[in-house]
């Protein structure tokens, strides 16, 4: 049965991106002080509690705030003709100028300052020089570090005029993340997490992301604190506890989960070329539930 107009304007389209021209690094100021990652090869060397003072979380919300009003920035920028290199530019320059380093920049070998993940791209997208095209979807993806802390988050977005199973997608992956937000409890395991994601996701018969994880995050980048969002259950079950920082970070796709990686070895992208989307918050864990530690100044004023 042929499909009309109507039809093909609700369905997302496979995607078919390619590679383009990454620019050169940008450079911070030098008084701007690096995490500890920027002084040798491989992975963090850090082995802090994943329990944070309060001191601590606060110092992880004033970078986190950060992270999200740069996430903001970047969301504002997404439209047909810009490209994901001026993106990561301006969220460079805005994290700069509060005095904090883009905690991305240089992480075990990251060109660029934030990720931007366009359609069916799942994560640890290499901002470059194609420009964006009407009708596809973003994640912006902006980590900061200020004062000793990394705050982490990311955010969909969409370009011009969007298909309806696309802008579904981005409405069901944000609640996803919001609902297992709710989840949060002291006492409980941490696995309930990906229980109530993949849940709900089932709804909608989306896939759920199993290989890339939430995870601690605060002095260390991402802590050896492994946060799943699909059901693992028995297996991951710390106990969440008060002081508790980690991030909550869902991957659906409208396809399979299946992933392929790009000769750059950080861009993943889904098997299919089906789409795919992504919100991400840090989080405390307090005794009334999670506390988002990644709100955007205009959401906190």
């Amino acid at each position: 049965m042929k499909k009309n107009a109507s039809d093909l304007a609700k369905r997302a389209p496979l995607g078919n991106l390619k590679p383009g021209y990454v620019s050169p690094r940008l450079s911070v100021p030098k008084e701007i002080e690096r995490p500890e990652y920027m002084f040798h090869d491989g992975p963090e060397v850090i082995t802090a509690s994943d329990v944070k003072t309060p001191e601590t979380v606060e110092k992880i919300r004033r970078a986190g705030r950060i992270a999200a009003d740069a996430v903001q920035l970047a969301g504002s920028m997404c439209k047909p003709g810009v490209t994901t290199d001026e993106i990561d530019i301006a969220a460079h320059n805005f994290i700069i100028e509060q005095g904090a380093y883009p905690s991305c920049l240089g992480y075990m070998g990251f060109p660029k300052s934030i990720c931007t993940s366009i359609n069916e791209v799942i994560c640890h997208g290499i901002p470059d020089n194609r420009p964006l095209e009407e009708g596809d979807i973003i994640n912006i993806d902006i980590t900061a570090y200020l004062d000793g802390v990394h705050g982490d988050t990311c955010a969909m977005f969409t370009v011009g005029e969007v298909d309806e199973e696309s802008k579904k997608l981005i409405e069901v992956t944000e609640k996803a993340m919001m609902r297992a937000i709710k989840a949060v409890r002291p006492g409980r395991e941490i696995n309930i997490i990906g229980r109530v994601i993949e849940s709900y996701a089932k709804r909608f018969n989306y896939g759920v992301v199993t290989d890339y994880t939430g995870h601690g995050v605060g002095e260390a980048f991402h802590s050896g604190l492994i946060v799943p969002h699909y059901d693992c259950a028995p297996a991951y079950n710390t106990i969440m506890e008060e002081g508790m920082v980690f991030t909550i970070e869902p991957m659906l796709t409208l396809g399979t989960v299946e992933w392929e990686q790009w000769e750059d070895d950080w861009t993943v992208v889904t098997a299919d070329r089906a789409r795919t989307a992504q919100f991400e918050h840090t989080i405390v864990v307090t005794a009334n539930g999670g506390d988002i530690l990644t709100l955007p100044s205009s959401s906190v004023a």
